[in-house]
């Protein structure tokens, strides 16, 4: 795979250094954008993401300085130079106070630019590594924490906080993918019996026959079973889909929850039970009470302390910190160089549908961090499902914004599809010019 080209913006207000100075870094292999005034750079900032912003002094509508200033607070992994017509000890002091790497002074000398630019990206790629490590340093190993501060997760932290000091048996019911397992553990942690043995039965990945045995143990076969609650100990028990569980041992197990004793398969001595147990399950349990698949008793022993766990789409806004948790993760395990998710991939993800909930969250960064070739995640390395034409259109009753956006995500996929540019025209049924000029109007990251 090719590395991605580094990008710049260019705000000028002069017409032939602007153009000068774009038509010199094209040719140096930077993919440039261009603007004239501070609204046409903060609109072109808010389509694409830019590594280094060229910004004048002075410019119709405002200050470059300022402007500067606040390009960085759309996007703070963004580097500046400033181009000033006066080169004087308090012009720089300036430029640097307003986070500039340096500045040029007019008429800007190319090979003075040049160098600049490429002492910057120099100084950009340590500092990025610097900080990658400095946040690797930092982090705790969090894969048995809750990741995300939305008014939903601290809804569900709390509940969990308050259940898990009492060891009650605890129901935990959500989507597919929403992170129960993670829930459960943590329940677990923050509970008297932290230091003791956390296990997983997954009821509906064994046939009915051997759940028994697996749960409570068997004697007097070939092959007899001491069984999970025997192995746990005074640790945990957890039993993902519950519901899928047969009849018989629905009933050992409310036994189990509410004598504290239980017999295995094929035995008649009980013995002791200490393990507290979390159940989960996706199902609806009083639609499974109706058709007859669960026990009522066993509902009713569950569902007092049952807590519901949001799908992703109702925790939208924990998103980016659930997205630099993966990042992490995956690069840590593939020896990858991404730290961080572009300002589009985030505002891309929080669009999504997400029905596979947090895991399909993970499985796309997952994908990402692999075809990443930079610190920054980018929408083209995101799986190809979650920018083709399937995505929905925004929410807006503005016509414009929603074909603009359902012509992005089908130029991107096309693209995906045929990298080649000319045939990408062609397929588009557009003039490769015009297609270069929807890259640049649209702000896609080739």
């Amino acid at each position: 795979m090719l590395k991605r080209t580094n990008s710049i913006l260019i705000v000028e207000d002069e017409d032939i250094i602007r153009s000068s100075l774009r038509e010199f870094l094209v040719d140096e292999g930077y993919q440039v954008g261009v603007a004239s005034s501070v609204v046409t750079g903060m609109l072109q900032a808010k389509k694409q993401d830019f590594d280094v912003a060229i910004c004048d002094v002075q410019l119709p509508d405002g200050d470059g300085l300022d402007l500067l200033r606040r390009l960085q607070q759309l996007n703070p992994s963004l580097s500046g130079l400033i181009i000033t017509a006066y080169a004087t000890v308090e012009n720089a002091v300036e430029a640097f106070k307003s986070g500039a790497f340096d500045y040029l002074v007019k008429p800007v000398i190319f090979d003075d630019l040049s160098n600049k630019l490429r002492r910057l990206f120099e100084y950009r790629e340590l500092y990025l590594e610097n900080q990658a490590l400095r946040r690797e340093l930092s982090r705790r190993d969090n894969r048995d924490e809750i990741v995300g501060s939305s008014k939903a997760i601290r809804q569900v932290q709390d509940a969990i906080r308050k259940v898990a000091v009492t060891n009650a048996t605890l129901l935990l019911v959500g989507e597919s993918g929403t992170g129960k397992e993670l829930f459960a553990r943590t329940a677990h942690q923050w509970g008297t019996k932290q230091n003791e043995r956390f296990m997983v039965a997954n009821c509906s990945t064994r046939p009915e026959s051997d759940l028994d045995s697996l749960l409570f143990g068997s004697v007097g076969n070939a092959n007899p079973q001491p069984g999970l609650f025997r192995l746990v100990g005074h640790g945990t028990l957890f039993l993902d889909e519950v519901a899928q569980l047969p009849l018989a041992t629905q009933m050992k197990l409310l036994r189990a929850i509410e004598k504290l004793e239980a017999t295995p398969l094929g035995g008649s001595e009980p013995y002791k039970i200490h393990a507290r147990v979390i159940a989960a399950t996706t199902r609806d349990l009083s639609a499974e009470i109706e058709a007859g698949r669960f026990q009522e008793d066993l509902f009713y022993r569950l569902d007092g302390s049952k807590i519901c766990i949001p799908p992703l789409r109702e925790r939208l806004d924990d998103i980016p910190e659930l997205v630099e948790s993966f990042i992490s993760k995956h690069s840590r395990a593939m020896g990858r160089k991404a730290t961080l998710a572009s300002s589009d991939t985030i505002r891309l993800l929080m669009s999504s549908q997400w029905r596979g909930n947090v895991r399909q969250l993970d499985n796309a960064i997952e994908r990402a961090v692999m075809m990443c070739e930079g610190t920054h995640v980018r929408p083209t390395d995101l799986p190809p499902d979650l920018r083709g034409a399937d995505q929905p259109l925004p929410d807006t009753d503005d016509l414009r914004s929603a074909l603009r956006h359902y012509e992005r995500l089908h130029i991107l996929r096309v693209l995906d599809q045929c990298p080649d540019k000319r045939e990408a025209a062609k397929r588009l049924k557009l003039g490769l010019s015009s297609l270069y000029r929807k890259i640049e109007e649209l702000g896609i990251d080739l």
